[in-house]
């Protein structure tokens, strides 16, 4: 059917990607260390010390503060810290759940906010990774349909703005939404998948720059009828995934 050609996490919500060469992914769970953390904006529903999963739109993120989609993140598992770069900033390293880093990380996104409008407040962690789904999920992004879309635009388009988990080749442009409803195998795991992802303005932006300049929802909506892109799965057993591997029915 396909295989894998990418594997991303997003250690901190909206907040930098970061590639990786494989995973272990547990049934019930989120990519490890994808969105482990959020940062809470100066509006956000959400308390300070939560532990419940809250939805995006009280978090900062590329659809309202684009020059966030510019960060790019580098994770230290062993010993629990994230390296963040922009091109705009300088590196910083931080424990999330550090009191002091919490706030210097919050301290270092606040330039790259609009000052108009909602500023980081403070870092968030749930029990469960902060995907946009209310499930905890695993995004799967299609090579042929990035490709699709980039014809439609008349440019190359960048993975990176879609902040997918898992990417596969060997599908036909958007044959990812037929697996709604379906079971795949992918590597050494096992996923059910639940639906398809509607996209924000956050990937109308490049990732290098953290500037708009692609309008790839009226590319959907012209080209597709449709402003999805990608399917959201449920890992239902889990297993070691890695670039490379074969995903089948």
């Amino acid at each position: 059917m396909a295989g894998v050609t990418a594997l991303y996490r997003h250690p901190i919500k909206g907040c930098g990607f970061e590639a990786v060469t494989e995973t272990d992914l547990v049934a019930g769970e989120t990519m490890p260390w994808d969105r482990v953390w959020a940062v809470a904006h100066d509006a956000a529903k959400v308390a300070p010390g939560g532990r419940d999963w809250a939805a995006c739109v009280n978090f900062s993120r590329g659809a309202r503060t684009a020059s966030l989609m510019a960060i790019r993140a580098e994770t230290d598992a062993a010993a629990g810290r994230i390296t963040l770069t922009h091109p705009d900033r300088p590196a910083i390293r931080v424990d999330p759940d550090d009191p002091a880093d919490a706030e210097a990380l919050v301290a270092w996104l606040a330039p790259l906010h609009d000052p108009a409008r909602v500023q980081p407040a403070f870092v968030a962690r749930a029990g469960r990774g902060m995907t946009d789904s209310a499930f905890p999920s695993i995004a799967i992004l299609s090579e042929a349909s990035l490709a699709a879309l980039g014809d439609r635009l008349g440019r190359r388009l960048e993975r990176e703005r879609f902040r997918g988990n898992v990417w596969l080749d060997g599908l036909a442009p958007f044959e990812e939404f037929d697996l709604v409803g379906r079971e795949i195998r992918v590597g050494g795991a096992t996923l059910a998948v639940r639906e398809r992802i509607t996209r924000c303005v956050a990937t109308t932006v490049n990732p290098a720059t953290g500037v708009s300049d692609a309008d790839t929802l009226a590319a959907l909506q012209a080209g597709w009828g449709h402003k999805d892109f990608g399917v959201y799965a449920e890992v239902v057993a889990g297993g070691p995934v890695a670039v490379g591997d074969p995903a089948s029915l």
